[in-house]
């Protein structure tokens, strides 16, 4: 079957396996976490993030499962994963009327020392994003600085949507090791 023969390739490193296979499972795992999420931009992240995982780890793909299934438990745990990281930003639920006063008195603005921070952080990561070839430099500007859908980069850069999903999922990928390179 073409599907195995394309998993055999990714496995290998084969890019136009990889781009075969997120073209013909994107729309399956993005309905799957779209039932679950109810937020388009959210399943979108948690499909991109699904097969970022699984392109990592393709090379422990188990032949003796469909492959679908596969993505989709990997996606179900990005999902709790993403559920977890949520509960835990929350914040504590405050009843004593003594610590809720104290509560209101904090000052939720930034320090100017929150706000000199952030932007040595800024920079940081903008000398990061400069390390990366200038294609992939695009996608993330405009993915993240222009706040565009996928469907808008697609667009804007005259290429197919799946090339735009792959290019952000290789870019975010060598944006992270550039920056535990810097750490």
């Amino acid at each position: 079957m073409e599907i195995n023969s394309k998993i055999e390739k990714a496995k290998k490193g084969d890019q136009a396996a990889f781009t075969f296979l997120l073209d013909y499972y994107w729309n399956e795992v993005y309905g799957f976490m779209l039932k679950r999420t109810e937020n388009e931009t959210t399943a979108e992240d948690i499909t991109i993030e699904t097969f970022s995982k699984a392109f990592d780890k393709i090379t422990s793909y188990n032949p003796e499962f469909q492959f679908n299934t596969w993505l989709i438990s990997i996606a179900k745990n990005v999902y709790i994963d993403l559920l977890r990281k949520k509960r835990s930003s929350l914040f504590i639920e405050i009843t004593d009327s003594e610590d809720q006063q104290a509560y209101n008195i904090a000052d939720p603005t930034p320090s100017a020392e929150d706000a000199l921070i952030k932007e040595q952080n800024l920079s940081r990561l903008l000398l990061c994003i400069k390390e990366l070839k200038p294609h992939y430099q695009e996608v993330i500007q405009l993915r993240y600085f222009q706040e565009m859908t996928y469907q808008e980069i697609a667009l804007k850069i005259e290429e197919p949507l799946s090339n735009v999903k792959v290019k952000l999922l290789r870019a975010k990928k060598l944006l992270a090791e550039i920056i535990e390179r810097n750490i």
